[in-house]
Parts: C-alpha cells; sequence; structure tokens
C-alpha cells in the first residue's frame, strides 16, 4: 500500500489563534498553501520510486544528505510536510501553562525558562534564510536549542523534536512584516502549546 503524502486539518480553527498574533489568513495562506506545495510536490516526486511506500521518516532520513549544501526534492518536500505537522501541533488556543516536568527540565539545562526562550529566540533571530530553530532532545536526554537551514529537521541527526518554529518568511511576514524577533517573542509567549511540547519528552 502506497504511503502517501496526506494534508492534515489544521487541529484547530483557522481563526483560533488571531488574539495570540496569528492571524487567520496566515493560516489560511501557510497551511493550505505552502503546506499543501510539499504534500502535492512530494506526492508526484515519490511516484515510481523506492519511497513511494515508504513511511515519511523514513523518507526523510533516507533522503538526507549530510554533505549537500542544497538538499534534493524529495527531501525538500518530505522534510517540510513532517515539519509543519510538528508546527500545526506545537502551537494551539489551548495548553499554554507549561507542565512542571517540562519547566524543570528547561531551568536544569537552561538555567531558567527565561534563559531557554532567549536561547531559542537568538536561535531563530540567528538563522540565516529561511529555516527552523528547534528544541531537541538528544539520544542521552539532553536538551539542545538548535537551528537548521531550509527544510533540514531533528530527525536528520537522531534527535527528538519538541518545538520547533518555523522561520520562513511566509510563516510571519503577512502578520509581522520583516520582524522576526516579534514573532518569535510572540510565538514563545502566546502560541506554544506546552502541553504538546512536554508530551515529545522521553
Amino acid at each position: 500500500m502506497t504511503m502517501a503524502f496526506d494534508l492534515p486539518n489544521l487541529p484547530y480553527a483557522y481563526d483560533a489563534l488571531e488574539t495570540s498574533g496569528m492571524s487567520k489568513e496566515t493560516l489560511e495562506f501557510h497551511h493550505d498553501l505552502h503546506h499543501k506545495a510539499y504534500v502535492d510536490n512530494g506526492n508526484k516526486l515519490i511516484a515510481g520510486t523506492q519511497w513511494e511506500d515508504k513511511s515519511l521518516e523514513e523518507i526523510i532520513i533516507g533522503t538526507y544528505d549530510s554533505g549537500a549544501v542544497a538538499q534534493n526534492g524529495v527531501f525538500n518536500n518530505a522534510s517540510q510536510h513532517w515539519n509543519h505537522i510538528q508546527f500545526w501541533e506545537m502551537m494551539g488556543p489551548t495548553g499554554r501553562a507549561m507542565p512542571s516536568e517540562l519547566e524543570s527540565a528547561l531551568s536544569e539545562q537552561f538555567g531558567s525558562v527565561d534563559g531557554f526562550k532567549e536561547a531559542f529566540t537568538v536561535a531563530g533571530i540567528g538563522q540565516f534564510g529561511s529555516g527552523w530553530c528547534w528544541l531537541v532532545q538528544k539520544a542521552d536526554g539532553e536538551l539542545s536549542v538548535t537551528k537548521t537551514e531550509n527544510g533540514v529537521n531533528p530527525l536528520c541527526f537522531g534527535e527528538n523534536a519538541l518545538l520547533g518554529c518555523d522561520v520562513w518568511e511566509h510563516s510571519y511576514y503577512i502578520d509581522f512584516r520583516n520582524k522576526r524577533p516579534a514573532y518569535l517573542a510572540n510565538f514563545l509567549d502566546n502560541l506554544v502549546n506546552w502541553e504538546n511540547v512536554a508530551s515529545r519528552m522521553k
């Protein structure tokens, strides 16, 4: 049975994040146009190849080239599809209270929750051009903040993605224009579903 890419519905209404700083217009453009393009292009690229019956994670890991500056089309569309699935779930109109186990883990690793937010924001601002910033859990359980170019994600490095923020311009330009720092601050303070983040910890 072919494991075709499938565009999931948002886990909340398009206007659910309006009062939190992400407009209905942004979600309509981002989900219905940008994310859908990764799904459509990915399905075309894997048709008739060794990847068409593989899981999304298998495709990402199998097509990632650590030595390449620019990744191949199959990887780019598969990874961006996966990234966006996580992104929608990591935000929401609920789950804003941070569970104590996550707060303790962040404080232990970064000195405080504010220390984590500062490191995460610096990573997002410092990602030149398009990409993502992440809170990841490494194989040994240690938490770390990272950044990746374009569609590259923590799966490529054997890491568990706890939180990711899309810093491609299409993610924030409608609501924040070119103010990426303001977008990142709003993401952390008003958009993250911390219960979802905590549920990803191993």
